[in-house]
């Protein structure tokens, strides 16, 4: 055992059910608000936008939920996903840590999103539903949406960041070749797109805002969101409850230190909350961290508040960690984590205590993410380039200590169609840019009152 660094599950030890951290939540986290009424939505008010499975995974106080078997068997193309030992990291930076990744680059797609595309799609499809848009920052979840799409023979239109869109060109490509329509955001093809300049450079909150606008005028269509809701967040937990069981076919009894990156938040809860269920349970005891960028820090330096979780205010109001609904951040290379607002049930976790968080600058990040690729042969994507950063902070910590902490990290997905990234890094050009005061107070300003 003490040489090995891939570990795995068998079929029959897979997960059958997607684990809802909303029944052990010792206080229950604040309701979704319609923007017009300001009353609690209710699952009429849904409709519009999402099949009736969905709606009711979005509001369920049942522990766990059962995988249907169609997005099982797609499931058991790439799942379970590997957890891996980072021995020869570990030798690099002469820590007494032992890290172990959990890689969801294995996917079609390359990164987490296939998992909730999959039953997002098939819930849909089950319904009649032939059409579905959505945004896309980096272009990961519109792979994975357009991928499941494919599957159960869905159309699927994407509207891309601008800055991303411009920069990630054979990210567009791959959508394309899994079926996808892909149209630069701002678009022309919506009055929510049309409210600003066309050569503007977007935001996941203005591609929400066109998406949901052309969905919601077409019987035939619905939306689908990539992050943020409690059901994408449910479907990620099959990232956590792997992780769990490998964890302990590795001979651990559990982990010190849990870390993810951090943009929308499903990535982070995916892995993170079964973790919190064992703790809340008084089972394993580890510190649970989330990693964001400094340009855009919506849990570090957003205030905790009900704001749309798009630019037009097409959608609820959700009590979660904002920048503002107006922000618009940098256009950093991790894209995925170029989101105003956190996840609602990831914000109230953190504002019970459960979670930490902190951000980090990109230049750290790609550092990290080098020497990880260097050592262990993996190119990062550079959001999840933010979590191994702050995980040599704390295996260096570590190493001075002569402290033996088990850390676990969330390696989202692969860097491979993010190679210009990284060249702008090799290059030395990369720029940090961290949100000053002032742009926050100014994107802060628009939050409604409520």
């Amino acid at each position: 055992m003490s040489d090995q660094v891939m570990f795995t599950l068998e079929p029959d030890e897979q997960p059958t059910h997607w684990y809802n951290i909303v029944a052990d939540l010792p206080v229950p986290p604040p309701p979704p608000l319609h923007p017009g009424t300001r009353e609690p939505v209710g699952p009429d008010d849904l409709a519009p936008l999402f099949p009736p499975e969905l709606i009711m995974q979005e509001v369920t106080g049942e522990r766990y939920v059962e995988i249907p078997e169609p997005v099982l068997d797609v499931y058991r193309q790439y799942r379970p996903s590997p957890l891996y030992r980072a021995r020869r990291w570990e030798q690099k930076l002469g820590t007494s840590a032992r890290i172990y990744y959990k890689y969801e680059g294995v996917s079609p797609a390359g990164s987490h999103k296939v998992n909730t595309a999959v039953p997002q799609v098939y819930y849909n499809s089950i319904n009649g539903i032939t059409r579905l848009t959505t945004e896309t920052g980096a272009g990961q979840w519109g792979t994975a949406l357009s991928y499941a799409a494919a599957l159960f023979g869905v159309e699927c239109e994407v509207w891309q960041v601008g800055a991303s869109y411009d920069t990630k060109p054979q990210r567009r490509t791959l959508i394309e070749v899994f079926g996808g329509k892909v149209h630069r955001s701002p678009s022309r093809l919506t009055e929510s797109g049309k409210a600003f300049a066309e050569d503007h450079p977007g935001s996941l909150g203005i591609a929400i805002s066109e998406a949901v606008e052309v969905a919601a005028q077409d019987d035939g269509a619905k939306y689908a969101l990539g992050s943020v809701l409690n059901h994408v967040l449910l479907h990620q937990t099959v990232i956590g409850e792997e992780a769990l069981r490998q964890l302990a076919k590795a001979g651990e009894t559990g982990a010190d230190l849990v870390v993810g990156c951090a943009g929308g938040g499903s990535n982070f809860a995916g892995l993170s909350f079964p973790f919190l269920r064992e703790k809340l349970a008084g089972n394993q005891s580890p510190r649970i961290l989330a990693v964001e960028p400094s340009s855009c820090p919506t849990i570090t330096r957003g205030e905790y508040r009900y704001d749309f979780g798009d630019t037009a205010g097409l959608t609820p109001l959700m009590k979660m960690h904002t920048l503002g609904h107006d922000f618009v951040p940098s256009p950093i290379h991790a894209g995925g984590l170029r989101y105003h607002g956190m996840a609602p049930l990831v914000s109230h976790a953190v504002d019970q205590g459960h979670i930490e968080a902190v951000a980090l600058h990109q230049n750290e990040c790609f550092d990290a993410a080098v020497e990880f690729a260097r050592t262990q042969g993996v190119v990062p994507a550079p959001e999840s380039s933010h979590a191994l950063a702050q995980v040599r902070r704390e295996a260096l910590a570590a190493a001075e200590t002569g402290a033996e902490p088990v850390i676990v990290v969330g390696l989202s997905g692969h860097g491979l169609l993010e190679l210009g990234a990284y060249a702008t890094y090799l290059s030395g050009s990369l720029e940090d840019d961290p949100l000053s005061d002032a742009a926050l107070a100014e994107a802060l300003a628009n939050v409604p009152v409520v």
